[in-house]
């Protein structure tokens, strides 16, 4: 079974995507009869059908479902070793795919691509940003190669870095009751509406936490997917946030208060545990935890 599946990966994994065998077939180049043939032919070797017409698509069956799944995470492995072999016929092909929170993309990540360009002028990245969850979801699965997070992730199939701790302030409108004021306490913002950033970011979980440890769950007027746009509600007078400090000064309409005690988030480094990596992704990691 493995030896007639294995031509087949990268056809089970964009049928996954398209559910259509004609975006199938010009995705991969190749005649639509030709791609209901492999079809048919991988069903007969299965023992049971891989699809069933739906509309004017098609889905595909549980255990097509499964194959394809298994195919997406084969074809990762396998372009993953293709380019550890690229890079040692050819050392100045390298890549890395560098993911990395919205929030870091301010002034961190760029900071650190320009230092390190500055050494090795021919490093080529990918870059990708997304809530802190998705980076973890997707370093876990082999499409990145190193992750910027914060806060740092501790699940047992990753090592990290700690590159810094990064202070997190009471983000208020400038007209604000609390404006002014040279700290506040958690326990005094149980009143409070919030302005958040969806689960799965960081600063969701820590501003989560942090509520919870003062006894109350914060009150939610509204959610976003970047800081700017949570900055900008809270300019607006539509409520507060728990946010790191605006480099180089708050914004227009927006006062920063420390919190009492005061309240951090490590940034960090991570990638996956015991897995041979490109000398690109070798190269730049060790600056990056070296600098």
């Amino acid at each position: 079974m493995t030896s007639q599946l294995a031509p087949h990966l990268q056809l089970l994994a964009t049928l996954r995507s398209t559910r259509n065998v004609t975006r199938t077939a010009e995705l991969l180049g190749v005649p639509q009869p030709t791609i209901s043939r492999r079809l048919s032919a991988l069903s007969e070797s299965l023992g049971a059908p891989l699809t069933v017409p739906d509309g004017r698509g098609i889905r595909l069956t549980r255990a097509a479902e499964l194959l394809a799944e298994a195919a997406e995470r084969a074809l990762v492995a396998v372009d993953a070793g293709a380019r550890l072999a690229r890079e040692e016929i050819e050392p100045d092909s390298g890549r890395v795919v560098l993911g990395f929170l919205h929030l870091l993309g301010r002034s961190l990540v760029p900071s650190l691509l320009r230092d390190y360009r500055a050494v090795a002028p021919r490093a080529r990245f990918t870059l990708v940003q997304g809530s802190r969850q998705e980076m973890v979801d997707r370093l876990a699965e082999g499409e990145l190669d190193l992750v910027l997070l914060a806060p740092v992730p501790d699940e047992p199939g990753f090592e990290t870095a700690v590159l810094a701790t990064q202070p997190i302030l009471l983000s208020v409108p400038a007209g604000h009751r609390l404006a002014g004021r040279e700290g506040v306490r958690m326990e005094e913002l149980a009143g409070e509406e919030f302005v958040l950033l969806e689960p799965g970011y960081g600063l969701r979980r820590i501003t989560d936490e942090l509520c919870a440890a003062a006894g109350f769950e914060p009150r939610i007027a509204f959610e976003g997917q970047e800081s700017d746009t949570v900055r900008g509600l809270v300019a607006a007078g539509l409520g507060v946030a728990l946010l790191p400090h605006f480099e180089p000064g708050a914004p227009a309409g927006v006062a920063e208060v420390p919190i009492v005690p005061g309240v951090g988030r490590t940034i960090g480094l991570a990638w996956r545990r015991g897995e041979p990596v490109s000398r690109s992704v070798g190269e730049f990691r060790g600056f990056v935890v070296g600098s």
